[in-house]
C-alpha cells in the first residue's frame, strides 16, 4: 500500500510533467527546430524531467520564431548554434536523444505487458525487463539515428552503425539503471508491487 501523501505527490508530479511538456509542444509550432527529431524529444524530456525538462528546453532548445528569423535573414542577421555552446550543453542536448528513446520504449512495453498480460518463464517482472529493453533500444537507436543522419549526411546503413555506437552503451546503462531501481520497487518497497495504472508507478519510474 501507499501512503496518501505519495499518491498525491505522484499525482501533482506527473500533471507538472504533463503541463510542462504540453507547453513546449505549443511553443515548438511556431519554434523551428534545427533538427527534426528535437520536436518530440523536447516534450518527452519534460514527461520525465517536468519542470526541469522545461527549464531545459527554454534555456537550451528554445528557437527564435520564424517571423523572427525572417525578419533576422532579411536584415542579414544570422542565429548562431552549436559551435559556441558550452560543452556541457552539447552532452546533455545529444544525450536527451537517447532519454527519450529509453523513455517512450518504457512507456510502451509497460502497457503492453500490463494490458496484454505478459510473462516471461511465469514471471511478469521478466517480461517487463525484456520488452523495456527492446522498446527503449529501437526506439533510442531510432532517435539518434534520425539526428546522427541530417546532421553527417550519412548513408542509411552507416547511419544505423553509428547510431548503435553512440548509443548503445549509453542506453543500456540507462536501461541498467532503471532495472535495478524497478527492482527495489517491486521487490523492497512496495507490496503488492506497483502497476503501471498507479500515479505512484510513474512517479517511481
Amino acid at each position: 500500500m501507499t501512503s496518501d501523501w505519495l499518491f498525491w505527490l505522484s499525482v501533482a508530479s506527473l500533471i507538472a510533467a504533463v503541463v510542462s511538456a504540453g507547453i513546449i509542444i505549443a511553443d515548438l509550432r511556431n519554434r523551428p527546430q534545427d533538427m527534426t527529431v528535437m520536436y518530440p524529444v523536447w516534450p518527452i524530456t519534460a514527461l520525465y524531467f517536468g519542470p526541469f525538462g522545461l527549464l531545459a528546453y527554454w534555456r537550451m532548445g528554445r528557437k527564435p520564431r520564424r517571423d523572427e528569423r525572417a525578419q533576422d535573414a532579411q536584415q542579414g542577421h544570422h542565429h548562431h548554434h552549436g559551435g559556441d555552446r558550452p560543452f556541457w550543453v552539447a552532452v546533455f542536448g545529444s544525450s536527451t536523444h537517447c532519454g527519450a528513446g529509453c523513455t517512450l520504449g518504457d512507456i510502451i512495453a509497460e502497457f503492453i505487458v500490463f494490458f496484454g498480460g505478459l510473462a516471461a518463464a511465469g514471471s511478469v517482472f521478466g517480461a517487463e525487463l525484456i520488452l523495456d529493453y527492446a522498446f527503449a533500444f529501437i526506439l533510442g537507436i531510432i532517435f539518434q539515428y534520425a539526428s546522427i543522419v541530417p546532421m553527417r549526411g550519412l548513408r542509411p546503413v552507416e547511419g544505423v552503425i553509428a547510431a548503435i555506437k553512440a548509443d548503445a552503451l549509453s542506453l543500456t546503462s540507462f536501461e541498467i539503471g532503471l532495472f535495478g531501481w524497478m527492482a527495489l520497487m517491486r521487490f523492497v518497497f512496495f507490496h503488492p508491487a506497483l502497476e503501471p495504472d498507479s500515479p505512484v508507478f510513474w512517479f517511481m519510474m
